[in-house]
Order: structure tokens, then sequence, then C-alpha cells
């Protein structure tokens, strides 16, 4: 086996609990790092190794700091991996994934310094289905089955190894679904713990309507640009598979 290079690059991952996403505003500002959630977990990637030795970095409580190697995570200096990095993460930039899920100061209460945190909670309302996100690799030979009139309802965007479609009626593919209010796209059955936060957040972080705010159950959050979305064909889907190579 080949030995590393003395020169070789190397590239960082690092966790830390949920509990302690506030303390991940001091690094919010380096937009280099991306982040992506897993549960009771926030991963984190992008660091410069300048970075990673960086005061802010070793101040962070409970962050664990690994090197990624050949698909294996390494504490610094460890000879033995910790664990294997997953693959099927959901990555965006650190400044966009976290101002949202950070609590947020109630401008309402003049002089009191109080936060609410953005939760979700089952609703008792049923709303009907406008978004659809889908394995890729599961409904690839669903799509290109299905005729012209129904794809031409509908607009799509990649995520990772994930297809988010969009239209009315809403494709019939296996999937998770998502209802739209003022601009999110929430979990169906589920809506904001507050419900007059939801034009709240869209004037406060999404003012021009050019985004979706795209929102898992545990109250983490993903901005898509509409302009990203494009219309859905059984030859722009077969191209988009064929530049991704998905397996």
């Amino acid at each position: 086996m080949a030995k590393d290079s003395p020169d070789r690059l190397k590239e960082f991952r690092a966790e830390i609990p949920r509990a302690d996403e506030d303390f991940l505003g001091s690094v919010r500002d380096w937009k280099n790092i991306q982040i992506a959630l897993e549960e009771d977990v926030i991963w984190l990637k992008g660091f410069t190794e300048e970075q990673a030795v960086s005061s802010e970095i070793q101040q962070l409580p409970n962050l664990m700091l690994y090197e990624l190697r050949d698909g294996l995570l390494f504490r610094p200096d460890a000879l033995v991996p910790s664990k294997k990095m997953r693959t099927a993460l959901l990555w965006n930039p650190i400044d966009k994934a976290l101002r949202l899920t950070f609590p947020l100061f109630n401008n309402n209460f003049f002089g009191i310094d109080e936060k609410i945190e953005v939760k979700l909670k089952p609703s008792e309302e049923e709303h009907p289905a406008t978004a659809l996100l889908c394995s890729i690799k599961e409904i690839r030979e669903a799509v290109i089955t299905l005729p012209k009139f129904k794809l031409e309802k509908t607009d799509w965007i990649v995520i990772n190894d994930q297809a988010l479609f969009i239209g009315d009626p809403l494709l019939s593919l296996p999937g998770k679904t998502f209802w739209s209010k003022d601009g999110h796209l929430l979990p169906a059955g589920y809506d904001f713990e507050f419900k007059n936060l939801s034009s709240l957040l869209q004037r406060k972080y999404n003012a021009g309507r050019d985004q979706w705010l795209l929102w898992n159950g545990n109250g983490s959050v993903l901005s898509l640009d509409k302009e990203d979305f494009r219309n859905l064909s059984v030859s722009s889907f077969r191209l988009t598979e064929k530049s991704q190579a998905w397996t």
C-alpha cells in the first residue's frame, strides 16, 4: 500500500452534539465550512488546517475533531480509526443551515431578552401535499415511464442522492411528502409549534420569497433557491442521472 505523501492535504471532519449547536455561532462566518444534521449530532467539514487548530475550534465544548482518510475518521495523531464516516449526509453551508436552527430573539417583547426556539410539532389539521422528497435510486425506473403530461406540471431539484418534486397534482412516487405554508415546506402532519412564527421567519430570512425553506421534523431547515428548480422531463432526468453517476 502506498504511503501518504508528507505534502498531502489533510481533510477534516468534526462532530458536536445538537444540544451545543448555539456555540457554533463563533464559526458561523467561516463560509468554507459545511454542516450536516444527523439526529443528535451536527457534522462539520471544510476546515483548513489553520482553522482546525484555531482557538475558535478548540474552545467549542464537546466537539470531536477527526482527520478523514479513505472514508475513515482518525482522532488527531491516532494510528487507529475511531469510526467510519457516513456518506448519506445532506451538507449545507454553515451560514445558511444554522441561521434558522439557532434560537431567535423575539423582538415583540421590548426590553426583554427572550428567545424562541423553532420547533415543529404534530398538527391536528390536514393539508394537501405539494412537495415530495424521494430517493433517486428508488424512483429512477418509475420516472422514465411516467406520461409527459404528468411530468410537465412538476418542477424538481437534486439534493445529494435525493430528488425534491413540487407540482400539482403531485407525482405518485414513494417518498416523504411536504405541504406549503408561507413559503415553507413542512413535513406532512407537522406545523410550527408557534403558528405565527411562519410569516415572521419568512420576513426575516426570505423577504424576497426567492427560496423554499425545506424543514425536517427535528426542526432543521435547508434553503433552496427557487431558480435552481427546473421542469421535470425524462430527458432532464436522464441527463442529470448521467452527470451525477448515481449507483
